[in-house]
């Protein structure tokens, strides 16, 4: 059925509805889309990414498959949709460390430092501890490769404004070269984590090279001397 209004239906012929019914339907659609995502996560950690199907997805949400495709139409939209509200929510913890606001995060452990280091190792213990993602690591590491590769497109969007958001946190300008290598080292943690002094040595250099004043680079002068005087 078409979700367009026929235009020969008057504004009166609409049924009657009653105050705040949109909202409550508009909310049970948002618990069943979260259910479906944490259905997807707990599906890859049990099975991995290529064996999940949509009729393990809707059996681990307890829904119909009718209503799983209504949110999604293929198992890619779901893993994609996955991995965007979850680096979304990783986005708003870390950047909420970044610029010391951790006491906003409900459920939050008071961290005994804030800034940008200590950020980007929240971000990274997060990534090394994520069990959908250490399951594809382990068993299926050809399709992390081909997932874990900073390209274009609209997750690695997500993933980059993501990280935008963290290095404006910490007062760092969000340029492309800065977020690309941070992107860089957050992907090197979820495909291959470090040790916790690794982790901390790691960021605490991005964040001194990141924050460090710019020394400008003096261009070479140009000169007409022939190659090899």
């Amino acid at each position: 059925m078409s979700d367009t209004v026929s235009s020969d239906i008057s504004p009166s012929d609409a049924p009657l509805r009653e105050p705040g019914t949109r909202a409550r339907s508009g909310n049970a659609m948002l618990r069943t889309r979260a259910a479906i995502l944490d259905a997807a996560a707990g599906c890859v950690e049990r099975y991995g990414v290529r064996k999940t199907t949509m009729s393990d997805l809707a059996t681990q949400a307890a829904v119909a498959k009718a209503t799983l495709y209504n949110h999604f139409r293929t198992k890619d939209d779901v893993l994609a949709a996955l991995v965007t509200s979850r680096v979304q929510a990783l986005g708003a913890t870390t950047a909420a460390l970044a610029a010391g606001r951790h006491d906003t995060v409900p459920g939050m452990p008071v961290p005994l430092r804030s800034g940008l280091a200590a950020a980007l190792e929240h971000a990274a213990d997060e990534l090394a501890r994520c069990a959908p993602l250490r399951r594809v690591a382990a068993e299926e590491p050809a399709v992390l490769a081909v997932v874990a590769v900073p390209a274009a497109g609209r997750t690695w969007d997500v993933v980059r404004s993501a990280v935008v958001e963290v290095l404006e946190a910490a007062d760092v300008a969000g340029e492309p070269p800065a977020v690309e290598l941070v992107l860089r080292w957050l992907v090197s943690q979820a495909t291959w984590p470090g040790t916790r002094e690794e982790v901390a040595l790691g960021a605490g250099l991005l964040e001194r090279g990141l924050t460090a004043p710019r020394v400008e680079v003096p261009a070479q002068p140009a000169t007409d001397a022939p190659l090899g005087r």
